[in-house]
Order: structure tokens, then C-alpha cells, then sequence
């Protein structure tokens, strides 16, 4: 692994440790509400767990009085791509070590759109179900920026499972892919 991905590995473990100790966030009651919201990926379909992660993420911003965001099957198709190229190339990181960034994957995929941003997270065991990983991305600054920007209309989930140090984990990698167009 390069030292820039060790140092946002490293980011993304002290977000997880911040995340497990805030304990449940403000839009734990939207779980609930969310259909298997803390099912673990492993265990889901994949429009389940992408469908659960969106409702998580619309009912954060319907608390912000944000606009809810439409799936997008092409951002979607860039997601789930990304997902699985982490897990299988074993990295984490929004650049891909051939040098695909978000945008030149979402134009790959067909999303036209000029505003796009996009979270990245994997997790193990609780962090590894939508309301997990929703929680974590809530108590992470960029993360939160991202997915609460108000420019932002449509949204892809993709989710691989297994994690990028141990394609065999059980764990799970997701990426939201968010954009307007």
C-alpha cells in the first residue's frame, strides 16, 4: 500500500472509532424506518442493502430540510464497480491505482451530471450493515459534506463484499456515488 492509502486508512479508522463512541446518531430512530437498515451486507440482496442505505440517506437530509435524492442506475453502476475493484485489488481510496477518479468513472458509467462527490467506507461486523456504515459516513466531516450537499439530486450505491486487506472477510465496502445533472 502507497502511504497516502495507509494515512487514509488510518483517517478512516479514527472516523470508525469516533463513530462507535458517539454511539447512536441523531437519525438512529430513521433506522427503523429504513428496511434492513442493520441487516449486515453479507446477508442482503444487493438492491436491499442499496435501497436501505438510501433511505438512511434521505432521512438525514429530510432532517436538514434537504431535498431527497433519486437513484441513478448509472451512478449506481459506477459505485458497485468501484466497490468491487477495492475489494478485489486489494486498496482503499477514491483514486484507483490505474488513476480512475469519481468523475471519470461516473462518465464511464454515462452520468452527464457537472456536480458529483463521493464517499468510501468498509467495515466489519456492525459497520458492515447500511445503518452502520450511514453512521459513519454522518460522523465524518467530508463524508457528511458530501452526501448532505445541497446541489446533489441522485444517488448510486454499490456495495462489495469482503474488505479491501481480505477479499475472504466478512465484511463489506461501500461506495455512494452522488450527482446532479
Amino acid at each position: 500500500m502507497s502511504r497516502t492509502t495507509v494515512l487514509r486508512a488510518a483517517a478512516l479508522a479514527a472516523a470508525l472509532i469516533a463513530a462507535l463512541l458517539a454511539g447512536p446518531a441523531a437519525g438512529q430512530a430513521s433506522a427503523a424506518a429504513c428496511a434492513h437498515a442493520n441487516t449486515p451486507a453479507s446477508s442482503l440482496s444487493a438492491s436491499s442493502a442499496s435501497a436501505a442505505v438510501r433511505c438512511l440517506v434521505n432521512a438525514q437530509r429530510g432532517a436538514r430540510s434537504l431535498a431527497r435524492l433519486t437513484p441513478s442506475g448509472r451512478l449506481r453502476a459506477a459505485a458497485v464497480a468501484h466497490s468491487r475493484d477495492m475489494v478485489r485489488r486489494r486498496y482503499f481510496d477514491h483514486v484507483s491505482p490505474g488513476g480512475s477518479t469519481p468523475m471519470r468513472r461516473a462518465r464511464q458509467a454515462g452520468f452527464p451530471g457537472p456536480t458529483l462527490g463521493e464517499a468510501i467506507g468498509w467495515g466489519t461486523f456492525g459497520l458492515a450493515t447500511p445503518a452502520g456504515m450511514v453512521r459513519l459516513f454522518m460522523n465524518s466531516t467530508p463524508h457528511r459534506h458530501v452526501l448532505m450537499h445541497p446541489r446533489v439530486r441522485e444517488i448510486g450505491v454499490g456495495i462489495a463484499l469482503g474488505t479491501p486487506s481480505d477479499p475472504r472477510a466478512s465484511g463489506a465496502v461501500y461506495t455512494i456515488e452522488v450527482g446532479r445533472r
